[in-house]
């Protein structure tokens, strides 16, 4: 399933809900098709900031404290934190339950999305995976990280 090394981050499956979750922030074509489209397979912009922060709780503090365990070096981590910061403050803005479309009209969504932008190339190309291939659902998430 794809060219992401599963066995050389510790915490290699939050790594992949993190990555997941700033794929799908980061891409404006897809936040059209799929979330605007309401197709269920993705989730929705909640379900992706959930991943991002949900085991990490990148919310409460930075992305450097899992350097060497989610993110390979401080320019990940970094990368990380701005977009974080950038999608909370939209979040804490328009409410956790506001539809897709409120989020896609903020002032503040294309400097999100350009810093979730920074973030997934970064983290797929450390992970030798291309950053412009289509993301994926979440069910194949969800078998990429299963156990046994």
């Amino acid at each position: 399933m794809g060219g992401m090394p599963t066995n050389d981050m510790p915490w290699w499956r939050w790594r992949s809900n993190v990555r997941s979750a700033l794929h799908m922030l980061s891409d404006p074509a897809f936040q059209q098709k799929c979330w605007l489209a309401g197709r269920e397979e993705y989730g929705d912009v909640t379900d992706a900031v959930y991943r991002l922060v949900e085991d990490t709780w990148l919310d409460n503090w930075s992305a450097e404290k899992y350097v060497g365990t989610i993110f390979r070096d401080s320019q990940e981590a970094a990368l990380v934190d701005t977009a974080v910061l950038r999608v909370l403050r939209i979040m804490h803005e328009v409410g956790p339950d506001a539809m897709v479309s409120v989020y896609l009209r903020h002032p503040g969504w294309p400097e999100a999305v350009r810093a979730a932008r920074d973030a997934h190339v970064r983290l797929a190309t450390s992970d030798g995976e291309d950053p412009d291939e289509p993301p994926r659902t979440l069910e194949v998430l969800r078998i990429m990280t299963r156990t046994g």
